[in-house]
């Protein structure tokens, strides 16, 4: 049998034939070696065959269906929505819809019918997916896409579990009370004004230009709000806000191990918050020291202008954070894109035209003991 005609079955079954016949006598090792470097090549053959079908079949599985339009009484398929908005020419008319505010151009280049506002060009959408990626704070918070109020429960107190014994009395039911903390959506607004000369950037350098810089004032809003909620949350839970540690401790090589120790066992992707000032105050702390010791026993350190820095902050205020984001929460209603409208008429006498972004989002602390604040000390310098 040709060795094209053997499955793969059979061709693993007469390499196992061919160690066999090695010991018998008169054998031909020639023939034998010649026949196993062929069913070598025909096995790796075959695989190779087999990945490229499993490619095709993947780009098949994940390629979206042509759009189809009659042209001249002919149906020729045209590009659909995501690979149009990936275009040079897409990106051009959403900057003259940017300055204009008339969508017109750019809906006639969509193939696919779009309701409410025209979709962002595709550059758009990574420059929205960087600007959150690359915020250390808001990447590592718990994030939720729920419209309208949020409501979420949060444990204030629980009994532990008990050991029973088999035919002993049933243990005691378990003492659970929740709070719930209501997070209400507000809008996060920056506005800028264009000039002639910024207009005339035009194309993907304008696009990108306007979402950058009005990404980056949202999310720096957004990142202080985080922050605030942790820095100025009590001590003490109630039913409607989860607590935070807090100490009162001047940078030392001790500082972050004090702080850790108040946090509860639930907190695990531990990270520590300061201004980026502060650190020099902790360099200076394992300089005197006169020894290598890690004064952040090795966490992550986020620097904020949030958190105002150890010598410039007031006494009994924060100045550190140590503790795990995932017990904050921001809910994005509208998803976590920004919204933009457009005003060339307001001003148009300047030619200047107005541009505002939005961010639609709630943001809380939804869980207790997941921080300790670190506080200045009164009487120090």
């Amino acid at each position: 049998m040709e060795l094209k005609n053997m499955t793969v079955e059979q061709l693993e079954a007469r390499k196992v034939e061919i160690i066999g016949e090695l010991d018998k006598d008169g054998v031909d090792l020639d023939a034998l070696e010649a026949e196993v470097r062929a069913i070598k090549e025909e096995l790796e053959a075959r695989a190779a065959e087999e990945a490229k079908k499993a490619e095709i079949r993947k780009t098949v599985a994940n390629a979206k269906a042509p759009v189809v339009a009659t042209v001249n009484n002919e149906q020729r398929s045209v590009p659909n929505n995501a690979e149009i908005r990936s275009s040079k020419e897409y990106v051009d008319a959403f900057a003259r819809y940017i300055v204009s505010g008339n969508d017109s151009e750019v809906r006639s280049l969509l193939t696919e019918n779009v309701s409410g506002s025209v979709p962002v060009p595709s550059i758009v959408d990574d420059v929205i997916r960087t600007a959150w990626d690359e915020n250390d704070i808001l990447s590592r918070v718990r994030k939720t896409s729920i419209r309208g109020n949020l409501r979420v429960p949060f444990e204030l107190s629980a009994d532990g579990a008990y050991e029973h014994t088999e035919g002993t009395a049933a243990p005691t039911e378990e003492s659970l009370t929740l709070g719930i903390v209501t997070m209400v959506p507000k809008n996060i607004k920056k506005w800028i004004h264009l000039s002639d000369e910024v207009i005339a950037m035009g194309g993907e350098a304008l696009v990108s230009y306007v979402y950058r810089e009005l990404m980056k004032k949202i999310i720096d809003k957004l990142e202080a709000l985080v922050v605030n909620d942790i820095a100025t949350a009590s001590t003490t839970a109630d039913a409607d806000e989860a607590s935070v540690e807090n100490i009162t401790e001047a940078p030392s090589l001790a500082t972050v191990a004090k702080a850790f120790s108040k946090l509860c066992s639930e907190a695990k992707n531990l990270v520590i918050i300061m201004n980026r000032a502060t650190y020099a105050n902790f360099i200076a702390a394992q300089a005197a020291g006169n020894f290598a010791f890690d004064p952040f026993r090795g966490l992550p350190v986020i620097y904020t202008s949030a958190l105002t820095a150890y010598d410039s902050a007031a006494a009994n205020s924060a100045y550190m954070i140590v503790g795990d984001l995932d017990g904050v929460q921001v809910n994005y209603p509208e998803g976590e894109g920004v919204a933009i409208k457009y005003d060339d008429v307001s001003e148009s006498e300047k030619d200047l035209v107005k541009i505002v972004g939005r961010q639609y989002a709630a943001h809380a602390l939804t869980a207790c003991k997941r921080f300790t604040v670190v506080k200045k000390p009164s009487g120090t310098t």
